[in-house]
C-alpha cells in the first residue's frame, strides 16, 4: 500500500497538460491512489486472483493505472550509529494502453507514464530527518521501469535487481544534499503474498483492490556518504510491491501502516484503514510471517491497536506517535515507538513515515524488533506544492 512503503496514500495534484491524482508508502503500502470511474476506464482491474511469477512481477504492469516499489529499512554502522531510510518509486499512467502499435510521438518529450519518488533518511544520532522528492515523465530516458533485468529509476535514483538462482539481489541508489545512499539487498526467501493469495481488497467497492506482495526481510549492506564522509552500513530492509487501477472507498480517508521485523525472525504487516468518522474500516488487514517463512493473513478483528501518544507539527497537524499492538491468536503484545518524533515528509501530500522500535512479548517471552510506520491522511488537503526539491528537517 505504501500499502506500505506505502508504500504507502501519496496524493498528487499535478497541473500542466493534464491534472491527475495519486496516493502514496510505503508506504506501505495499503492503497495509494484514488480516482474517478472515468479516470480508471480502459485500465485493467484487480478483481480476480493473479498468477504471480517472479522475477516477472518485480517489474512494471503498464496495463494497470498505478503501482509502486517501496523499500524501507533500519541500518547500523560499526561505530554504533543507526539510520533509517525510505525509497519509494511510483508509476502513474496518464492513459491506458490500447493494445495497438504505438503511434509515432509528436514530440520526444511526450509520455504516457509519470514517475514519482520519495527518499528519506532518519539520522538517529544527529536527531535529523531529511527527505527529497523527484517527479519526471517517462521520456528521453529521464524515468521508467523495465522487467528483465529489473530497473526502476528517476534520474540518478534507482532500484535494480538481478536473479541468482532462487535468491534475489537488489541494488538501490538515491541522493539528496548531504546524503548519498548506496545499498545491496539480498533475499533468500520468496515473496509473501498479502490478502487473498495476493489480491488485497481495500473496501466493498469492486475496484478498490490491488495485487500486493512483500519481501519482509532483506539483508542489507552498503554505504551512506554523509556530508562527503562514507559510512559502511548493514541491517534489514522491507520491500513492498502493489499495483492496481482503483482507489480507496468513498468513506475512507487514510491509513496507518505497520511493517515490523522482530528479532526471532518473524515479521508483522498490518494496515489500519481509517473512515471519515475516524473509525477503523473493517477492510483493514495484514499478514504474519513466521521465521521459517510460512505466512498467514490477519483480519481486522484479529489485530488490536491502541494509540498511546501523539506528536504535532508546527502547523498543528496531529499524528499518532506510539502504539500498543495485540494479536491474541499469536500471543503477541508489543509497543511501537518512533526513534524520532518528527519524521514527516512535506511532499505532495504531507505524511509521516519513519523508523520505529518494537518491544514486548510473544507467548510469554520477551521480544524486540525494528520497523517502519506510515501515517497517511492526517495532514490537510492542499494543492500542488511548488517546491519538489530536497528539504531538511531537524527533530523538534
Amino acid at each position: 500500500m505504501r500499502h506500505g512503503r506505502a508504500r504507502a496514500m501519496t496524493r498528487l495534484a499535478i497541473t500542466g497538460a493534464a491534472a491527475w491524482a495519486m496516493v502514496s508508502a510505503a508506504a506501505p503500502p495499503a492503497q495509494r491512489s484514488v480516482g474517478s470511474d472515468d479516470a480508471r476506464a480502459g485500465f485493467a482491474q484487480a478483481r480476480a486472483p493473479w498468477s504471480f511469477a517472479f522475477p516477472r512481477d518485480h517489474g512494471p504492469h503498464p496495463q494497470f493505472r498505478q503501482e509502486w516499489w517501496y523499500v524501507s529499512g533500519n541500518l547500523d554502522a560499526a561505530s554504533g550509529e543507526r539510520l533509517g531510510f525510505e525509497l519509494t518509486f511510483f508509476r502513474f499512467a496518464l492513459q491506458p494502453e490500447s493494445g495497438l502499435a504505438p503511434e509515432p510521438a509528436a514530440s520526444a518529450w511526450r509520455a504516457r507514464q509519470i514517475y514519482l519518488a520519495h527518499f528519506a533518511i532518519t539520522d538517529v544520532a544527529a536527531g535529523r530527518f531529511r527527505f527529497a522528492q523527484k517527479l519526471s515523465r517517462a521520456a528521453l530516458g529521464l524515468a521508467g521501469a523495465q522487467t528483465l533485468p529489473l530497473r526502476v529509476w528517476i534520474d540518478d535514483w534507482s532500484l535494480e535487481a538481478a536473479t541468482a538462482g532462487a535468491a534475489q539481489q537488489w541494488s538501490l541508489r538515491a541522493a539528496q544534499p548531504g546524503y548519498v545512499l548506496e545499498l545491496t539487498l539480498q533475499a533468500a526467501a520468496p515473496p509473501v503474498l498479502n490478502g487473498d493469495a495476493g489480491l488485497s481488497r481495500k473496501s466493498g467497492e469492486p475496484s478498490a483492490a490491488t495485487y500486493y506482495y512483500s519481501m519482509p526481510r532483506l539483508a542489507v549492506h552498503g554505504r551512506l556518504i554523509r556530508e562527503g564522509h562514507p559510512l559502511r552500513l548493514q541491517g534489514l530492509a522491507w520491500l513492498d510491491r502493489e499495483w492496481g487501477s482503483g482507489g480507496l472507498g468513498a468513506q475512507q480517508v487514510g491509513w496507518d501502516w505497520f511493517a515490523l521485523q522482530l528479532n526471532d525472525g518473524s515479521a508483522l504487516m498490518f494496515y489500519a484503514l481509517r473512515d471519515r468518522d475516524d473509525s477503523r474500516d473493517p477492510h483493514s488487514a495484514g499478514t504474519w510471517v513466521e521465521a521459517a517463512g510460512g505466512s498467514r493473513p490477519l483480519s481486522n478483528e484479529e489485530v488490536r491497536i491502541e494509540v498511546t501518544d501523539h506528536w504535532s507539527n508546527a502547523q498543528g497537524t496531529r499524528y499518532p506517535a506510539r502504539w500498543r499492538i495485540r494479536v491474541p491468536a499469536l500471543a503477541l503484545e508489543v509497543s511501537v515507538r518512533p526513534v524520532l518524533a518528527d519524521q514527516e515528509l512535506l511532499t505532495t501530500p504531507d505524511y509521516w513515515e519513519g523508523a520505529v522500535d518494537v518491544s514486548g512479548t510473544r507467548a510469554g517471552r520477551n521480544i524486540a524488533g525494528r520497523g517502519y510506520v506510515e501515517l497517511v491522511g492526517y495532514a490537510p488537503e492542499r494543492g500542488t506544492r511548488p517546491d519538489t526539491g530536497a528539504h531538511a528537517r531537524l527533530d523538534r
